[in-house]
Parts: structure tokens; sequence; C-alpha cells
């Protein structure tokens, strides 16, 4: 039985490009592999001609003798061998196979040929919580922290080898980062156990950092808190985390704002609210209060007559400004009627006349019974 065309096979034109050649074959290889072609069993077949096809096409030479005399240049003493590369009958030969479509296909996912190589690694972000008090995210501040972290070894200058000398290759991955194992028709790569993926070892540690390349310490930082801050608000300051891996550059340092309650004043975004307790007097004749702001500073508020508990007041521009600068929010001010205690003997023998006097001073009071008297008529009919 004569051999389908290896143009043919991968779906190709005779002129096609090495692009368009390696295109084709990828999407062949893919559509006919036979871990997803379970229910087909010609899909192994299939799959190693695509092979064999690619295996002539992509190669210049090879494509030249193929192009000029067809499958008669790899038989006999034209090839020197039954099939291009040594043939596809075997199980080792088809692995092979299946080895180079994994690495065409996913070597970018997996770091490409080669991309197990870490010689260089970025360190790790730090997080630092931070909790400041509401009158310091009113107006900002500089702060200075100490932060826990890993710096670069001075004795070895961050390469972890004694007196700064380079790393050498790693001679189990070759610098690679990463061994392969066959495992049937399959190709499996792992992290080299030897260098850990950096493909590189260090022959004569630091005494210093034990060959880490990084110390612990601790670091003072001045930090900027802007005026306007929140609870969950997010800096980011570049390049003061840990310290990069053989070299490799620095982390960020992330700081989480915590603002603190104040036993004054209740936030709500730029919203700020005061509750402030008055008297029964002051709430029925009226008169005026001084309240104290965030600032510091105080106001005074004029309590209309006949205020009720709950009732509130703006003072508008008295609130936290806006993070990014610019407006101020509210400051509200909650007014709760007190009930005395601890009355005298005269003091309640005055508020019983005058309860006696307030028959139609109490608007509410009466329109409240006035309809327990409606609900309890209509129950009663």
């Amino acid at each position: 039985m004569s051999k389908r065309d290896y143009y043919e096979t991968l779906g190709v034109s005779k002129g096609a490009s090495a692009d368009e050649i390696k295109k084709a074959y990828r999407g062949k290889a893919k559509e006919l592999h036979p871990d997803r072609n379970s229910d087909n069993p010609n899909a192994e077949a299939q799959f190693k001609e695509v092979n064999e096809a690619y295996e002539v096409l992509k190669d210049a030479d090879k494509k030249a003798a193929y192009d000029r005399f067809g499958h008669a240049a790899f038989e006999g003493g034209m090839g020197g061998g039954g099939r291009p590369g040594g043939g596809y009958g075997g199980q080792g030969d088809f692995a092979s196979a299946f080895s180079d479509v994994f690495d065409d296909l996913f070597g970018d996912f997996m770091g490409g040929r080669g991309g197990g190589r870490q010689r260089a690694t970025r360190g790790s972000d730090l997080r630092y919580n931070l909790k400041v008090t509401l009158e310091e995210a009113y107006s900002g501040l500089q702060k200075t922290i100490n932060v826990p972290t890993s710096v670069a070894c001075d004795a070895c200058s961050g390469t972890g080898a004694e007196g700064g000398a380079e790393p050498v290759t790693c001679p189990t991955c070759s610098g690679m980062g990463k061994v392969r194992a066959q495992q049937g028709f399959f190709t499996v790569e792992r992290t080299c156990p030897t260098c850990n993926g950096l493909g590189q070892i260090i022959k004569n540690p630091c005494k210093v950092c034990n060959g880490a390349g990084r110390v612990e310490k601790d670091r003072a930082l001045s930090v900027n808190i802007p005026a306007g801050v929140e609870t969950g608000t997010r800096i980011r300051l570049a390049g003061e985390g840990e310290a990069g891996v053989r070299g490799g550059p620095t982390g960020d340092l992330y700081i989480f704002i915590n603002v603190a309650e104040h036993e004054l004043f209740q936030r709500d975004g730029q919203a700020l609210f005061c509750r402030v307790p008055v008297s029964i007097t002051a709430a029925a004749l009226g008169g005026d209060i001084e309240v104290p702001t965030i600032d510091g500073g105080r106001s005074r508020v004029k309590i209309p007559a006949g205020s009720q508990s709950g009732r509130q007041m703006r003072l508008r521009g008295k609130g936290m400004p806006a993070l990014r600068g610019g407006s101020h929010g509210d400051m509200f001010i909650e007014l709760a009627v007190e009930t005395p205690v601890n009355l005298t003997s005269r003091q309640k023998e005055l508020l019983r006349e005058f309860d006696k006097l307030s028959e139609n001073n109490n608007p509410e009071s009466s329109s409240f019974f006035s309809s327990v008297k409606n609900f309890w008529d209509s129950m009663k009919s």
C-alpha cells in the first residue's frame, strides 16, 4: 500500500512556509492525539503519520529531498533507514514523538524549552498592618515603621556563594531547572531535585547566609499616610519587600490601614456622626450647645425648641477629607434627650405639677394613644 503524501497528511500545499507547516502540524497533533480519541482505533496510526510527515517537512534538507524524490528519498540507499528519523514502529519512538508535541503545544505554559531556569527569582511581596487614629486619618501623617524582612546578604552580594563567586550550572539538569522521565507514552517533567529548579548550584555557600543570598533584618521605613484613609486602604511601596533570590528583583511592601474606633465620632465614608446628650429642658425650650469637631475645634449648634431624641443637624464641611484631596464631608449631630435621674422630692413635685399642665403639649403621645384606642375599639367590634 502506497504511503500518503506528507503535504496531504498535514493538510498544507507544497509551497507552504515553515510557520504554516508547524501551525498545521499542531492542529493535527492536537486533533488526533490518542488520549483524546479513545473511541477511534485508528487514532494512534494517524497520529504517527502526522508526526512522520512533520519530522520530514520541518527539516529543510529532508524537505528538499522529499520534494525531489518523494518517499523514495528515505528508502533503501537514499535514506539509510526504513523511515525518516528512524521510524515510529516502537513504543519508545512514539513517546519521543509525543515529547516533541508536548514541547510545541505546551512549552510556553511550562516555561518553554529551557524555561525552567530560574536563576534570579523576584522577592516576595510583604504585608504590614498599620493602625492609625481617626485624627491621624483626618490630617494625614508621616510614620516610621519597623518591617521584618529579607535583605540581600552583604557578605556575598546576594549570590549565596562565598566571596561573591558566581553559582555554577547544575550538573543534573544542565541548567534547565527541570529533569524529564519517561512514563509509557508520556515524557514527564519535574523540578530538578539537585538545584530545586534554579538551574544552578553553589559549591561554597556563604557562611553568613548559608547560601540563601538573603538574611533576615528589621528595616525602619518612613511612610506617608495621606489624609482621608479608611480601614482597608492599601498603600504600595515598590521595591520595599523581600530581596530577590540570587540577585533577583525585590518585592513590594503593601501597607494595609486600620482606622481605630473613636470615643466621640462614628465614621461612614466622609461623613462623621456625633451623638450629643441634651437635657429635657434644653430640648423643650431650645438653646445653643457647643460640640467638638474632629480637627480639635468647637462649633456652636442651635437646638430648636421642642426637639426630640434622634433629631439630626448638619455641620457642612466638618467631616472627613476625600482621600484624593479636595472636598470634605459633613458632620451630623444627633440629639439624645436625657431623662433626669435621682430626683429630689421638690423636683418630683414640680414634674407632677408640670405633667398636669402638659395635657396638650405632647402631640406624639396624643397621636399614639388615639391610634391605640381605635385599635382596641376595632377589636371589640
